[in-house]
């Protein structure tokens, strides 16, 4: 396990949106979740889920509580992050129609917001993910933002019938269009925790003792 006491400990960004349910899945997991809102508590955590939500309103109070900065510099130095729907545009390198969202610029991605319209638009659907094994992911999309294009590096995990990219990771960064907090299914935050804890160890410790 990577941090001090024992347990890996996952933080997920409480500035707006579905973190509670982030927090459930991940203590269903049997982890240590840590409801991150400012710089200090980013300090302790192994790994960080920005959740869905309003881009716009995270992206202000990411700024406002200098947020922004910290995850950027705590991302160059390795650690993993998963965005779901909002926090997938947060992690972009590239927004289409994203005016007043300041993205961290961390994966190489374009994405569109609200690419399937209004929250009446709203749908779920059964998805092929090859990483979360043979069944079959129960998806929910809300508002989702879709992702346009991929750069050298970032691995497509999962596309629509219609072969819209929904899903994709680059090295310890994972995005979500869809809300997998929203479902039972626990495997996209065990594919996440999994990521977290993959490498070594001793290295992700020392590297945060260091900051």
């Amino acid at each position: 396990m990577l941090s001090g006491d024992g347990n890996v400990r996952i933080g997920v960004l409480a500035a707006q949106g579905a973190f509670v349910e982030h927090v459930a899945a991940l203590r269903k997991l049997n982890l240590d979740a840590a409801e991150v809102r400012l710089p200090r508590d980013l300090e302790e955590v192994d790994g960080l889920i920005i959740p869905g939500g309003e881009s716009t309103t995270i992206s202000r109070l990411m700024l406002a509580y200098d947020l922004t900065s910290e995850i950027r510099r705590l991302i160059q130095n390795g650690l993993p992050v998963y965005g779901t729907c909002a926090g997938m545009i947060m992690m972009a390198k590239n927004v289409v129609d994203g005016d007043g969202v300041e993205p961290l610029r961390a994966m190489d991605i374009t994405v569109r917001r609200n690419a399937f319209g209004r929250q009446l638009d709203s749908f779920e659907t059964d998805l092929p993910i090859e990483a979360l094994g043979g069944k079959p992911f129960h998806a929910v999309f809300i508002r989702a933002p879709l992702i346009e294009s991929v750069g050298d590096g970032v691995k497509i995990l999962s596309r629509l019938e219609d072969d819209t990219i929904v899903a994709a990771r680059q090295g310890a960064l994972l995005v979500s269009s869809f809300h997998p907090e929203l479902t039972d299914d626990l495997r996209f935050h065990q594919y996440f925790v999994d990521i977290v804890t993959a490498g070594h160890p001793e290295a992700a410790i020392a590297k945060r003792n260091n900051r």
